[in-house]
């Protein structure tokens, strides 16, 4: 029992540590039913305006991208495509595949800067985001995926 306590500190020391080592926090929530309950949805506001639930439990982290391409968009914001891992890439096809029709938000650092709806399959494991960046959200990404065309800084 001792040593499984100790186990138990240890991982999550450890996952707390590696969760510092981040600079910007990505997450893709799917709509969910508002039935589901607290435990499994939370409610939020669209950016249409609508009250909507998603699921507490995103489908998509920081962790499964590996690159971005940032670029402006045309209301001055910036925008950024956003490649995934395998892990990631298989995710969003499956996503793409089973939830046809839901909406995604998206949320960096914190912040809904667009919502997708999922209206194909995806399995290039590629995610656009059209609009809502910021210069700093930038920058933070910058620190911790590589930039498409380059070779990541140290």
């Amino acid at each position: 029992m001792r040593s499984l306590l100790s186990a138990a500190l240890v991982f999550s020391i450890a996952c707390q540590a590696e969760a510092g080592l981040r600079h910007c926090s990505f997450r893709v929530h799917l709509t969910a039913n508002a039935n589901d309950g607290d435990a499994f949805a939370q409610p939020v506001r669209s950016l249409t305006g609508r009250d909507v639930y998603i699921d507490k439990t995103p489908w998509i982290t920081e962790r499964e991208v590996t690159a971005f391409c940032p670029y402006r968009a045309a209301d001055g914001s910036y925008a950024a495509l956003l490649v995934l891992d395998d892990h990631g890439r298989t995710v969003l096809d499956t996503l793409s595949i089973e939830h046809r029709g839901s909406q995604l938000f998206i949320f960096i650092n914190g912040r809904p800067p667009t919502e997708l709806q999922v209206d194909r399959r995806v399995s290039d494991g590629k995610i656009y985001l059209p609009a809502g960046l910021t210069e700093t959200d930038i920058k933070l990404m910058n620190k911790d995926w590589k930039l498409l065309g380059h070779t990541k800084r140290k």
